[in-house]
């Protein structure tokens, strides 16, 4: 059997799969990334559970994996395969992909940033199926994005092509990480909505869920934190638009979990701002904390399948193992 192997490494977690050649996830594994070993500890991890996932596909299914597809956060250099720096796993210029290549026998392994590996499984097999061209979100901790053209999500010259939370949409005001003031991320992120509605009612432990809550139980201090996070989103949202053109606009990550309670006025907001452009199919994720590990595989299977763009993920019974 053709399989290959998709790995995500998040902060915490790390979620694997090998995936058929029809896209059915044949095995799921997950492990906790145990970043408080430190950054080595966490490269020799991600190789051994590599090295794992493909002698079980060895074993269970009588031939090695043709390819592994990587998904990891922080800058990347996909073109190089390097993991150029995470600030949450301590990395500097991790040779991943050549790592990981010597470690698997030598198959062909892609390396991909966490957001846009995300967004190319939502827009190619998720909300975003079927769209010619996409704007992925992702409203966590901070805000990132993926752009898709024709079933593929562009890295830029640089690899920092989709980073739409560090668009300014509020000149002067806060100071964001990345030494601009104003950023939407200082906005609109599920951290920004929590740091907002802890200093508005008064508990430091409240949370953006907690500020959802309140929204759709009618407190009036919730709903003015809910709408000034809204207003910038909406007002980053149309400079991407002007931008880009998206068919399809997708929001996913934390915040958006909070449903119509996000979608609804995000929506209006975003259609008092446009002018001349085309209003986007503005959609939920749908792939939830999947997303990655399915993109993952779909870089592998990029690397050895031609018609890759039209490949979709079926419904296979899978083991689970953690």
């Amino acid at each position: 059997m053709k399989h290959v192997i998709a790995l995500d490494v998040g902060g915490t977690g790390m979620k694997a799969a090998l995936v058929g050649a029809d896209g059915g996830l044949l095995h799921q594994a997950r492990r906790p990334t145990g970043r408080e070993r430190g950054p080595d500890a966490v490269v020799a991890d991600i190789l051994d559970f590599a090295a794992e996932l493909h002698a079980h596909g060895i074993s269970r299914y009588g031939t090695p994996a043709a390819a592994a597809g990587v998904a990891v956060p922080g800058i990347i250099d996909e073109a190089e395969g390097v993991a150029v720096y995470a600030a949450n796993l301590g990395w500097r210029d991790i040779p991943l992909r050549a790592l990981l290549t010597e470690r698997l026998g030598g198959i062909p392994v892609a390396l991909g940033h966490d957001v846009r590996t995300g967004g190319l499984a939502e827009g190619r097999i998720g909300a975003g199926h079927g769209a010619d061209r996409f704007l992925f979100v992702a409203l966590g901790t901070g805000i990132a994005g993926a752009i898709g053209i024709d079933g593929r999500v562009e890295a830029g010259a640089h690899g920092f092509a989709g980073e739409i939370g560090h668009i300014v949409v509020r000149p002067g005001g806060a100071p964001c990480p990345c030494g601009q003031r104003g950023c939407l991320e200082r906005s609109a992120s599920a951290s920004a909505v929590s740091e907002a509605w802890a200093a508005a009612c008064g508990d430091p432990g409240a949370d953006a869920a907690d500020c959802a809550k309140a929204v759709e139980s009618g407190d009036v201090r919730a709903r003015q934190v809910w709408q000034e996070a809204v207003d910038a989103l909406a007002d980053g949202v149309v400079t991407a638009l002007t931008l880009l053109d998206p068919r399809v606009l997708i929001i996913g990550g934390g915040l958006a979990e909070a449903g119509e309670t996000l979608f609804t006025p995000l929506r209006e907001a975003v259609r008092r701002r446009i002018t001349f452009q085309k209003e986007p199919s503005l959609v939920p994720a749908a792939l939830g904390d999947t997303a990655g590990c399915l993109g993952a595989g779909l870089l592998a299977r990029d690397l050895i399948d031609d018609d890759s763009t039209h490949l979709s993920y079926s419904s296979h019974p899978s083991e689970v193992t953690t």
